[in-house]
């Protein structure tokens, strides 16, 4: 059973910095590409970044580049989302999601439940 786990959300002023980890189990960490999303109040979810399997490659959504970070720790079946100069627009609940299929995959197969990430200005 493929579980993937998201931490480190919570409250932070513009400008602040927080870092989001996922946690996955259940399947071989090092085959699949990692991806966040995001989905604000009232919006539809949207990409945000994503990592290949062996972390050779990312790839970010226009707004957030610059600012945030993916990696991923393939030891500890890991990837995190370093998100710095944090704005009120970035709050959302953040998602990973995992597949195999595709080195950028265009859809993906497993999910986590999401954590809340809120800026205030």
């Amino acid at each position: 059973q493929v579980q993937l786990v998201e931490s480190g959300g919570g409250s932070v002023q513009a400008g602040g910095s927080l870092r989001l980890s996922c946690a996955a189990s259940g399947l071989t960490f090092g085959r699949y590409a990692m991806g966040w999303f995001r989905q604000a109040p009232g919006k539809e979810r949207e990409f945000v970044a994503v990592i290949t399997r062996l972390g050779g490659t990312t790839s970010y959504v226009a707004s957030v580049k610059g600012r945030f970070t993916i990696s991923r720790d393939n030891a500890k079946n890991v990837v995190y989302l370093q998100m710095n100069s944090l704005k009120p627009e970035d709050t959302a609940v953040y998602y990973c999601a995992a597949d195999e299929t595709r080195m950028i995959p265009t859809s993906y197969a497993y999910w986590g439940q999401g954590t809340q990430v809120t800026v205030s200005s």
